[in-house]
């Protein structure tokens, strides 16, 4: 397929959410994905490989702000980074999505309200299979229906966990998740947090959105298919892509969905005598307002206690997320992270093996994630082939108060030693922000659809769209602004 109706480029979230939506139009759909798909292997569960190897992390560097080189963390493959992540499929709080204060200073909010997406919302956590339950976490915002499947359930040590935090006065609620646990098992006692899913036990991009488009013969999927740049007509309409050794591919509409910062790269790199500073970049704004959350691993530890957990990411708890009654401004969420391993632990610092592993058969390992505020400094460049993130870090006094507090209550919860550590200002932890919505094409990139403010037949559908980070997992909110613009796609595009 050289001509098609939509090309869709990239296959993670957002790309192979809007290419199931699509897909029952009827309408040639071409998706182009950069990376092969995954292929079981021996590496899938063995923790030296994934972590400590770096077996499946890409052959790139890009710089940060100082001119260093870093190797990012992301991933090229059909179904992209949600092969590898924690299925967390949370919606973002009502209050995310109006302007709020917050310790280092002003998040501006959204142009439309949580109730304008919430029937996106239930539609994403349909077509992912989330399980979950809405009437734990005091946080959760409205919803029209209820999730399709019970949660995950908590293994044995994690629910004497739960007790033990509800008892120092938190409400720990279960993670919505897109796993299917005994499948998952089935293939390896591990955690998924992290590791490929090669054996449709995480509900990713692939094993759910992608595969329900690719059931429809009108939908196509190209892989080892790199775009090199976006073609614009004299009339200022992307008309094309150049993909790197099969020549140019062309169609009445074009979505990009490659990612935070690669969606920005192709946009930069695609400058013209007409958009000399990249396309849909009238407003100035892409590749700005890069945000990525500002990520902690806690690890509460009792000497005499093991824990025994296989798994162990089924608790979450808000009870800081949006302050109430706490008389301080937000802080952000609490969840678990995937269990902690010995070889995972001793990559990841420089304890010996079988300290590394005495440490971690007795950790409870969380994730504290607090929300990162747009800046129009922190931003993505491109020089020739090298890419540039120069990420202005905001918020942090508030990480640190989260952490502080998540401390407290874990001392409480009779965990005498708890150690924490930040995430690596280079770890891309949900990467975001760096073609912003908006109602103003002169400060944003794209409108309330996702299609961009300059060429009307250009949708941008990952999460460089997001206006804000909040303080969850984005991947929900991802498929559900896809199904938003797929919706407003087939009414306005293809009605005729």
């Amino acid at each position: 397929m050289t001509r098609a109706d939509v090309i869709i480029i990239g296959s993670g979230i957002g790309g192979a959410t809007l290419a199931a939506v699509l897909a029952p139009s009827g309408r040639r759909i071409l998706i182009l994905e950069r990376g092969e798909r995954l292929t079981p292997s021996s590496w899938d569960r063995d923790p030296n490989a994934i972590f400590a190897d770096g077996r499946f992390r890409p052959d790139e560097t890009w710089q940060d702000g100082e001119g260093k080189l870093f190797s990012p963390g992301n991933y090229y493959c059909v179904g992209g980074n949600s092969k590898f992540y924690g299925a967390a499929l949370i919606r973002y709080r009502a209050e995310d999505f109006e302007p709020r204060q917050h310790m280092g200073g002003q998040s501006p909010g959204w142009p439309i309200r949580y109730e304008e997406l919430e029937a996106d919302y239930q539609a994403a956590e349909t077509l992912y299979n989330v399980r979950g339950v809405t009437s734990e976490d005091p946080t959760e915002p409205p919803h029209s229906g209820d999730y399709l499947y019970p949660p995950v359930p908590d293994e044995p040590d994690i629910a004497d966990l739960r007790l033990r935090l509800q008892r120092t006065g938190l409400t720990p609620s279960s993670v919505p998740l897109g796993v299917d646990i005994d499948r998952w098992l089935a293939h390896g006692q591990t955690t998924w947090d992290a590791y490929p899913n090669t054996c449709g036990g995480k509900m990713d991009a692939e094993t759910n959105a992608l595969a329900q488009a690719l059931l429809h013969s009108n939908v196509e999927l190209q892989t080892g298919a790199a775009v090199q740049r976006l073609i614009t007509s004299d009339e200022g309409r992307v008309s094309g892509v150049e993909v790197e050794g099969r020549g140019t591919f062309e169609a009445p509409l074009i979505a990009l969905a490659a990612g935070a910062v690669q969606s920005t790269v192709l946009l930069l790199k695609s400058a013209n005598e007409n958009c000399p500073t990249g396309l849909a970049n009238r407003s100035d704004q892409v590749g700005r307002n890069f945000m990525n959350h500002n990520c902690s691993a806690v690890l509460a530890i009792h000497p005499l206690r093991r824990n025994r957990s296989v798994y162990q990411k089924t608790l979450m708890f808000n009870d800081y997320y949006n302050a109430a009654g706490n008389g301080v401004l937000p802080l952000g969420n609490i969840q678990m992270l995937g269990k902690i391993t010995g070889p995972i632990l001793a990559s990841q610092t420089n304890l010996p093996g079988p300290i590394a592993a005495l440490i971690a058969n007795r950790s409870f390992d969380f994730y504290a994630m607090s929300e990162d505020l747009p800046n129009r400094d922190s931003r993505v460049t491109v020089q020739g082939q090298q890419i540039r993130l120069d990420w202005k870090r905001s918020n942090w006094q508030a990480h640190e108060a989260l952490v502080a507090r998540l401390k407290k209550h874990l001392r409480q919860a009779g965990f005498p030693i708890v150690l924490s550590r930040p995430f690596d200002r280079r770890t891309p932890s949900h990467q975001c922000g760096t073609a912003r919505m908006g109602a103003d094409p002169s400060l944003s990139v794209v409108d309330t659809h996702c299609r961009s403010h300059d060429h009307r037949n250009l949708f941008i559908v990952d999460a460089s769209v997001l206006p804000t980070s909040a303080a969850v997992n984005p991947a929900l909110t991802i498929a559900a602004l896809a199904l938003r613009a797929g919706r407003h796609i087939i009414e306005t595009e293809f009605a005729a």
